[in-house]
């Protein structure tokens, strides 16, 4: 089958890799119908996270038709639509049967590598290096998919791929992000970054009942699909966010605030070289957390900041006299997914979110290279990428392939 592979920092190929199969009893494999890249994907790409291996089968954000199960499966069948949430949950463990699914105790098997890292190992993740179990990803013809009965969600009959792809992720991250605001009725809401899980994060905001989002990033087309859901909106390219947000909250500052960027943030001026150079080391500071200091210092007195972006590793100049002082409450993890899935299911049965509004590209699975590339660098105005790993490949140009160099992040 043809899968998309991590050849290292800033290198991804589509090669020939053998097909998957069936491994434990509790097994399914898919044939993936649609798959999408993710910004944690580019954390990969970019060399941050670490213990990927060269040919490893990158994406965790995939779905499609279930071709084969395991003699233990009994609630999959083939032929089942299914998607696939990207934190893999056993569904026995003390977490899992809490709806903490990402934190799940046994489907990590490298456990031990993540705990030299983090003290405690999080659930094992497709497609998203050996620290997080070393499984392969979904950017391929065919997956292996684990806990088969535990995992595979069945897609509702009427409801496209586009409109269920980003429930394996993006969607419940910026559901799950809204929800840890601890939002009141007519709260305001500030998110910083307005990628993909930004937008959602917006959205979602409202539905559970903020009055105002104010939405800040450095890109027209995201700031405008970020108004098109009624976001206000700030480039902080051109006004100083924090003044800013207090003009607009009475002096207040907002009720909570969601850091939807992460470990590769831009940052201005000496204090954002000062980060990048540092995160290059890979020893001085692994993350460029310049979204989650301004996140600290925006939000209002007893307020909440939400942090959905992804970190791995060590930060630098974080504001904890800012956090401590202010008596912020700060909530954060990998996304629990299947504990959304029901309730964000009906929300897009219903019409009250519109997943397929930040789709911008669709590309067969032989152009991912090119795909990567546009979608790091913001051009040709890419908000994601969608993959059809069973279109016919187009003719390649020298941009569809080889090196994507670096380049300033989100």
């Amino acid at each position: 089958m043809k899968a998309v592979v991590w050849e290292g920092v800033n290198r991804v190929k589509v090669e020939r890799v053998p097909d998957p199969e069936i491994l434990q009893p509790t097994d399914a494999i898919v044939r993936v119908t649609a798959t999408a890249i993710c910004g944690s994907d580019l954390h990969l790409l970019d060399g941050y996270v670490p213990s990927m291996v060269h040919g490893d089968i990158l994406g965790h954000e995939f779905m499609g038709e279930v071709v084969d199960v395991g003699s233990a499966v009994t609630k999959i069948k083939v032929g089942d639509r299914v998607i696939v949430p990207f934190p893999i949950s056993c569904g026995k463990c003390w977490y899992c049967q809490r709806g903490q699914t990402s934190l799940c105790d046994n489907s990590n098997p490298n456990a031990k590598l993540a705990e030299t890292m983090w003290g405690y190992a999080p659930a094992g993740i497709y497609g998203y290096s050996h620290i997080t179990g070393g499984y392969a990803g979904g950017q391929a013809q065919f997956a292996r998919t684990v806990y088969a009965d535990d995992n595979l969600y069945r897609v509702p009959d009427g409801l496209s791929d586009d409109q269920v792809l980003f429930l394996t992720d993006v969607l419940p991250t910026g559901y799950m992000a809204a929800e840890n605001c601890n939002i009141e009725q007519g709260d305001v809401v500030a998110v910083f970054g307005c990628g993909p899980v930004g937008q959602f994060a917006i959205r979602s905001a409202f539905l559970l009942g903020a009055g105002r989002v104010i939405a800040i990033d450095r890109f027209p087309e995201r700031l405008a699909l970020a108004r098109g859901a009624g976001a206000e909106t700030i480039n902080y390219e051109e006004e100083e966010v924090f003044d800013r947000l207090k003009a607009m909250t009475g002096g207040r500052g907002p009720d909570s605030v969601m850091d939807a960027v992460g470990m590769e943030a831009h940052g201005t001026g000496v204090g954002g070289v000062a980060d990048a150079v540092k995160q290059t080391t890979r020893v001085l500071e692994s993350e460029r957390p310049h979204a989650l200091r301004s996140a600290i210092m925006a939000c209002r007195k007893g307020g909440t900041v939400s942090v959905p972006g992804v970190y791995g590793g060590l930060g630098d100049k974080i504001p904890l006299g800012a956090f401590m002082n202010k008596g912020l409450t700060l909530r954060t993890g990998q996304t629990h997914v299947h504990r959304y899935l029901d309730v964000l299911t009906r929300h897009i049965e219903r019409g009250e979110i519109d997943p397929t509004v930040i789709i911008t590209h669709r590309l067969s699975l032989d152009e991912a290279p090119h795909a990567y590339k546009i979608f790091k660098h913001k051009h040709e105005h890419c908000i994601k990428c969608v993959l059809d790993p069973w279109a016919d490949p187009k003719d390649h140009d020298p941009v569809r392939t080889g090196d994507i160099q670096p380049n300033s992040a989100d």
